[in-house]
């Protein structure tokens, strides 16, 4: 079956900035489940392999959503690169939750979608996110985290917060690039001003969706442990671990392969079989 890709669709939320994202569907008549996966923590839509697994879920029969945060660093002209490090410095969980609401918003009125079947996928940082909405929206009712966090108060240790106040930003390296990238102050002042919002453990034990918890047990990133208490949280979740797994699952950027790396293969086969078990031939409410 042909599968028809919409790349860099211009979304403009006007509680942040525009922002792109990505459709991968198969040519049918039939409503698809919508599928929608939210990066993480200097992460984008497009890197590494994120456009393979795009491919594979849309042949399994889903309409496949990915898209670029906001204030991710990367901009419309060129969402392959951090070009905007100010907007990088400027993003917060606020801003972040208000564009993943932007996008269930925008594509769950498409009419190839299914509106009753609705998944997220939150990888690192994304997870975290991905459950808080999960919790809110009961328009929600799958949720497959990968390598996430179980908290967002990730910040520094208590002695270095005065610091960063006074500064204004503190900075860190991007491995890959090198570039030293800012987090302003604002987004330690945007979490404690919403700190009841973000508590990823009350959200993750809130949450009436079918829950999938997906980790590498060598994650160099995101401890196992965290994969391990959110299911604690939540123990209707079915815990998948990965052996000898980092935290990407085999994927790099940039991914020059013609097939999914073999773990990260393993994660998108097991999340199929879970959406079709547990929402596309479960019609039951939750």
């Amino acid at each position: 079956m042909k599968i028809i890709k919409q790349i860099n669709i211009l979304l403009k939320n006007p509680e942040t900035k525009d922002f792109l994202a990505d459709a991968f569907y198969s040519d049918t008549d039939k409503k698809l489940p919508l599928v929608i996966f939210v990066h993480g923590y200097k992460g984008y839509k497009d890197w590494g392999s994120w456009n393979m697994m795009a491919k594979k879920f849309a042949e399994a029969g889903f309409f496949f959503v990915k898209f670029n945060f906001s204030h991710n660093g990367t901009t419309t002209e060129n969402p392959h690169n951090f070009d905007d490090l100010e907007a990088f410095g400027n993003n917060n969980y606020s801003k972040e939750l208000s564009d993943l609401n932007f996008v269930v918003d925008y594509f769950i009125k498409n009419p190839k979608i299914d509106g009753q079947k609705v998944v997220l996928i939150g990888h690192s940082r994304g997870g975290g996110i991905s459950i808080i909405k999960t919790c809110e929206d009961e328009r929600i009712n799958g949720l497959i985290t990968l390598a996430s966090v179980d908290t967002l108060d990730r910040f520094p240790n208590p002695e270095n917060l005065e610091k960063w106040k006074q500064d204004g930003a503190y900075y860190v390296e991007n491995g890959r690039t090198k570039q030293q990238m800012p987090h302003y102050y604002q987004f330690f002042e945007d979490f404690k001003n919403n700190e009841h919002l973000f508590d990823v453990e009350r959200s993750m034990e809130m949450a009436k969706a079918h829950v999938l918890i997906i980790h590498g047990t060598k994650d160099e990133s995101v401890n196992v442990k965290h994969a391990e208490h959110l299911h604690i949280l939540n123990p209707n979740s079915e815990l998948y671990l990965i052996e000898n797994a980092n935290h990407t699952f085999g994927a790099k950027e940039p991914w020059e392969e013609n097939q999914l790396p073999e773990k990260l293969n393993e994660v998108a086969e097991k999340c199929i079989d879970f959406i079709n078990d547990k929402i596309v031939n479960d019609c039951r409410s939750l």
